[in-house]
């Protein structure tokens, strides 16, 4: 607050007041810009006063500094009090000082403050000046302080037309805060154009008004066009900024680096965009637990990072930040609004599992499996049911034989040691294990393969229990020949006691005897054999023969064993030959390849030796030869010629012992090409079978049926029309043996008379009989018809009429009738006549009807 000032006397104020104006110009002749702002008489502290347009000075400034402590000066050109001032009828002036450290340049900023009221009355007492002034009808620029406390109404500004100088205008506007919402917040003075606020205004409700001016005359007539006019409204700094969000929660891992994002905060501001009522700046107040420090944030874009790598879950698992946003870019008098985040530490695997103890000691019964010896426990500061808390176990030595097996308890992370395989005292009394742990998730540091894994050492101690018999070997065997004599006897299977290592006090039984060879006696296990032994019976297999013994002892306890009879083979079989049926399609072969075995062993059997039986008559020995291939197989082939046929061929088989067999086989000689061709036949000699046709050979045989019948029925069809028609010559035979040529001379055609034959002439034919073939010869220029005689012919003409011809031959003494016209006829007795003869006669004849340029048809 400014200090009151004494009572001086008139001559004294003045002397200021001529001061003050001095000191004014000075400041002003110096500064690069000076402004004026408007101010209520009192000022709060912190006030907003107006703003300055720095970046029209001086661009590059850095450093902004105010002539008087009384006002702050910010980088957007806000000018705020930083005391509460009153302000007196004097003006009031200062300078920002504006300066760039890199290049000592300075700028200066002139500022005038002036009481409104004081400005008031200085634009009353110049209305008369403005009026001889230039034209100011035209869009004045105009704003108003948000929030501002008056007094109102708020004088804003004047306007005026040049034609107040010759008429009395009238001044009114309209618009939003006139005649609409909100209403009635600015009126114009009729008279004097003074512009008045009756209000304060919310500049995030309104941000500017649009009114229209209008001059007119008192009786409406408008010198001027409407006056469009802005009033802008000054932003205040009255909105705090607003966090998002209530509460903030983020998760990091435990172990980050430094630098790693957490998470990032944000807030809103409602005041005037890209000001500093909106310029935000973002930190941490306090953090909770309050040490050590582990997070930082960004304070233009409220991101949260980790300051320190000592996270650690296993020590704090959460922390809780309280976070501030102020605006004013932060200034001591910004509004601020704090907020809280969580911290979440998320964990990783950065701590083994470990034994609770180094060596444990368990017992088991011997011959027990399936059945839990053993837990033990370790610890894990990880969290609790994740990977990287859960165990995983395993026996690292001990469990060569696989008798153990550790698993997890899912529930308390026990490790569970069971035996699933039999232990035998008898064999081992004692098993030292070794077993290790580790974790689901990888360990997340690095470390040597040593450190990675716990380990413990287990101790099992195998208890001695009476278990009765044992049968071992499970399998027994013994070597007996085949074919030995009933009755015999032989060792049998052994079960003992282990306790004792004796077989005595046991029994046994036979449990499974397929066949029913042997008997077992009860207190020694030995065996009788009760049927013949046979190596190559049916389900022995690789000559052993099994039997299954049941051994007790004398409390009643039992074990099995199988005692394995290997029967020792006997050359009792001679070779034989397997294909009972051969073929050989005499066509294309001339013998055949037979091939012979032997049950025995390899000892007892090839090479085979083999012959046709000496005991078959002397058809097959002359018909037949066999040549020996290799020590299984012959080669079978016919001599002289056999037919077609089946045969029996005895043929004997010798092994290398002089065991022998004789094999009747039967021989197929067939007319085939291959043995399939054969294999349907019933008589390979004559080829008659049963014969199956497919599907397609009778489709096949059809079609050719159905073909046959269409040609039958073309051909039948073709002789019935053939006999409709009449077998006659036409009535005028010249004009059906003559084509016209359009010439006078005779043509080169012949005429042909066959059995049967027809003459053809232009448009209609005819047929007739003239007895053997005839043929017409030309020489010198003339032809001659040659008919050799034959039966009687007729010739009947379809042309003519009512004339009876008659032709004599000069040879032969033949008679000939020619009958010309319906019903005539031709008789023709030799048939042989010279073409000049029968120029003669149908030249005599034909006078009655010209014909030019005829020829006579060869045909």
């Amino acid at each position: 607050m400014a200090a009151a000032r004494p009572t001086s006397s008139p001559s004294g104020a003045l002397c200021r007041q001529l001061l003050l104006t001095l000191t004014i110009l000075t400041f002003a002749c110096d500064a690069c810009k000076k402004v004026t702002l408007h101010v209520p008489s009192k000022l709060d502290a912190e006030k907003f006063v107006g703003r300055v347009n720095l970046k029209e000075c001086f661009k590059s400034a850095n450093l902004i500094h105010s002539s008087d402590p009384d006002f702050q000066i910010l980088e957007d050109g806000s000018v705020y009090t930083t005391n509460a001032i009153l302000l007196s009828s004097e003006k009031r002036n200062f300078t920002i000082l504006l300066s760039n450290t890199e290049n000592q340049e300075e700028k200066k900023i002139f500022v005038l403050l002036e009481h409104q009221t004081k400005v008031l009355k200085k634009r009353h007492s110049k209305e008369k000046v403005l009026r001889r002034a230039k034209r100011r009808w035209a869009p004045i620029p105009c704003s108003v302080m948000e929030n501002s406390l008056g007094p109102f109404p708020l004088f804003l500004q004047q306007i005026q037309s040049d034609t107040a100088q010759n008429y009395t205008i009238y001044y009114s506007i309209r618009g939003p805060g006139v005649d609409r919402e909100p209403k009635n917040l600015f009126y114009v003075e009729r008279d004097s154009g003074n512009l008045f606020c009756t209000r304060p205004v919310d500049r995030e409700e309104y941000e500017s008004f649009e009114l229209i001016a209008f001059a007119t005359t008192p009786d409406g007539y408008t010198p001027e066009l409407p006056l469009p006019l802005v009033i802008k409204i000054e932003d205040e700094n009255d909105n705090y900024p607003i966090f998002t969000e209530k509460t903030y929660i983020f998760k990091v891992a435990e172990n980050s680096r430094v630098g790693s994002t957490v998470g990032q905060v944000c807030a809103t501001d409602k005041d005037e965009p890209d000001t500093m009522h909106t310029r935000l700046k973002y930190s941490i107040l306090a953090q909770l637990p309050a040490s050590p420090t582990l997070f930082s944030m960004h304070p233009t874009t409220g991101v949260i990072t980790t300051s320190s790598s000592q996270l650690d879950r296993e020590l704090i698992d959460k922390y809780q930040l309280k976070i501030k946003v102020q605006d004013m870019d932060g200034q001591y008098f910004g509004l601020q609004t704090t907020s809280t985040c969580i911290i979440h530490i998320e964990d990783v695997n950065d701590n083994l599992p470990t034994f609770t103890r180094t060596s444990y000691v368990t017992s088991v019964e011997e011959n027990t499996i399936n059945v839990e010896i053993l837990r033990v426990t370790v610890e894990d500061k990880d969290l609790i049911n994740t990977a990287n808390w859960r165990a995983n176990y395993t026996i690292l030595k001990g469990n060569e034989n696989g008798n153990f097996k550790i698993v997890t308890d899912p529930k308390t992370n026990e490790g569970i040691l069971c035996v699933v395989k039999s232990l035998n005292y008898e064999e081992r009394q004692q098993v030292n294990l070794q077993i290790g742990v580790t974790n689901e998730a990888p360990y997340s540091r690095e470390v040597s393969s040593r450190s990675a894994m716990s380990t413990a050492a287990v101790t099992v101690n195998v208890k001695n229990q009476d278990e009765g018999p044992e049968c071992s070997p499970a399998l027994q065997t013994v070597r007996i020949k085949e074919n030995v004599p009933v009755r015999t006897t032989s060792n049998g299977y052994k079960a003992y006691d282990p306790e004792t290592s004796s077989s005595s006090g046991i029994r046994y039984k036979k449990l499974k005897d397929p066949k029913e060879w042997i008997t077992v006696d009860e207190n020694s296990g030995s065996i009788t054999i009760i049927k013949s032994l046979d190596r190559e019976a049916e389900n022995i297999k690789n000559g052993i023969y099994n039997v299954t013994v049941l051994a007790t002892d004398e409390v009643g306890r039992t074990c099995t064993g199988t005692l394995g009879i290997i029967l020792e083979d006997v050359n009792d079989n001679g070779p034989s030959i397997p294909k009972e049926t051969v073929i050989i399609c005499k066509t294309v072969m001339s013998s055949t390849e037979i091939v012979a075995v032997d049950p025995d062993e390899p000892i007892n059997g090839p090479p085979f030796d083999f012959s046709l039986d000496s005991a078959s008559d002397s058809d097959v020995q002359r018909t037949w030869r066999l040549t020996k291939i290799n020590g299984t197989a012959a080669r079978l082939s016919y001599q002289n010629d056999p037919p077609f046929g089946s045969y029996i061929v005895p043929i004997k088989v010798t092994d290398r012992l002089g065991q022998s067999l004789v094999t009747p086989l039967k021989v197929i000689l067939c007319d085939c090409v291959t043995e399939n061709d054969c294999t349907s036949r019933i008589s390979p000699r004559t080829g008659n079978g049963e014969v199956k046709l497919g599907t397609w050979a009778i489709l096949a045989i059809l079609l050719g049926i159905a073909l046959l019948f269409c040609i039958l029925f073309t051909l039948v069809c073709g002789v019935s029309q053939a006999a409709k028609q009449p077998k006659v010559f036409p009535d005028d035979l010249a004009q059906q043996n003559l084509i016209v040529s359009n010439t006078e001379a005779p043509g080169d055609d012949k005429v042909y008379c066959t059995d049967g034959f027809t003459t053809h002439i232009v448009g209609s034919s005819t047929q007739g009989v003239c007895g053997t073939v005839g043929s017409g010869v030309k020489t010198g220029g003339q032809e001659t018809i040659e008919l050799v005689k034959g039966g009687h012919q007729t010739l009947e003409m379809s042309q003519g009429a009512g004339h009876h011809h008659t032709l004599e031959s000069s040879r032969g003494g033949g008679q000939h009738t020619l009958d010309s016209g319906r019903g005539g006829h031709v008789e023709t007795d030799n048939c042989r006549y010279t073409y000049s003869e029968w120029h003669n006669y149908t030249q005599s004849h034909l006078g009655e009807e010209p014909i030019r340029g005829h020829t006579l048809i060869k045909n």
